[in-house]
């Protein structure tokens, strides 16, 4: 396996951090910390350098919220957008192309180009070969953020990484808080980091042609339910052992046909694909509200499903 060096140069120049404050700043251009960068971007882009090539960087103190999505709450842990959030930025700018070549196509999360919908693409065309997906397992992580552990986290990291600059910058952030904070931009990437060598042991080892994951959420399908059950074993094996992860208790398997897959937001079955309950219930309280800039980003959600009737209903076709 390839090992990079000589990134650090890259990280650090005035080029890219000028990108990572425009990219970050994206939607936040009325926020205090974005308008106080903006009102001197050469004095702050040369403060953020000297940071990095001094090494006098310190991790900023989080603030921790909870937020609701959808039935679940979660966990937010904030940064300043001065300087952490940028220089998350500038490490992702560099360090990005190097990870993402390396992961399998069907994993979604956080990649450029291959959002919910590209998954959606490519788990109904699996569907129509029949025979070969009647039956799902389906499964997540449990804690997943919060369970990846710090020193397999970074042995990874250093199977692509040689530069020690960068690793020291690296090792900084995942040491300032328990797992890998939601919140981060720089977690989403860690996570599919730390699954990216699972996912190919699952595609060449175990040679499952139907695999399919978004973040930790995890679809498989085969022909025959006695070849999922085992492949849950094998799974569960693999993220205790090299992983130090669990499997949550409501693992399924199921027939596609007799369920759907609950999935990325819509329910998959063979021949058709239906918007998640929870999703169109949402949808009818806006409507009852007239919240019409909602509304209109429901319709991108509903093209993607058997949803003629529902769209014709508000004039959508």
């Amino acid at each position: 396996m390839k090992r990079f060096g000589g990134l650090w140069e890259s990280i650090c120049s005035l080029e890219n951090i000028e990108l990572a404050h425009r990219r970050a700043r994206k939607g936040k251009a009325h926020y205090t910390e974005v308008m106080m960068v903006d009102g001197d971007t050469e004095k702050y882009y040369l403060m953020i350098r000297k940071m990095l090539i001094e090494k006098s960087f310190i991790n900023s103190p989080y603030v921790v919220m909870m937020r609701t999505d959808g039935l679940k709450e979660r966990e937010i842990w904030k940064l300043p957008y001065f300087p952490d959030r940028i220089i998350h930025h500038c490490i992702v700018n560099i360090l990005e192309p190097i990870w993402t070549r390396g992961f399998i196509r069907d994993t979604y999360s956080s990649l450029p180009g291959r959002g919910v919908h590209d998954g959606v693409k490519r788990l109904r065309r699996a569907l129509t070969s029949v025979d070969e997906t009647k039956y799902c397992l389906k499964l997540d992580v449990r804690k997943f953020y919060r369970s990846i552990d710090h020193s397999v986290l970074k042995s990874l990291l250093r199977r692509k990484i040689k530069d020690p600059d960068v690793l020291w910058l690296l090792d900084l952030i995942i040491n300032s808080a328990p797992g890998v904070p939601i919140g981060n931009y720089s977690s989403q990437y860690f996570a599919n980091l730390y699954l990216s060598d699972f996912d190919h042991w699952i595609k060449e080892t175990l040679r499952v042609r139907y695999y399919f994951r978004y973040c930790d959420d995890l679809v498989l399908l085969a022909g025959e339910k006695e070849e999922v059950h085992r492949l849950r074993i094998d799974i569960n094996r693999y993220l205790s052992e090299r992983l130090k992860l669990d499997i949550k208790k409501n693992w399924q398997v199921f027939p596609v046909d007799a369920r759907g897959i609950d999935f990325l937001g819509y329910r998959f079955f063979h021949g058709f694909t239906l918007v998640r309950k929870s999703i169109v219930q949402r949808f009818k309280e806006k409507v009852k509200t007239s919240e019409l800039k909602s509304l209109a980003a429901y319709n991108g959600w509903f093209i993607w499903a058997d949803t003629y009737n529902l769209r014709r209903m508000y004039g959508w076709v």
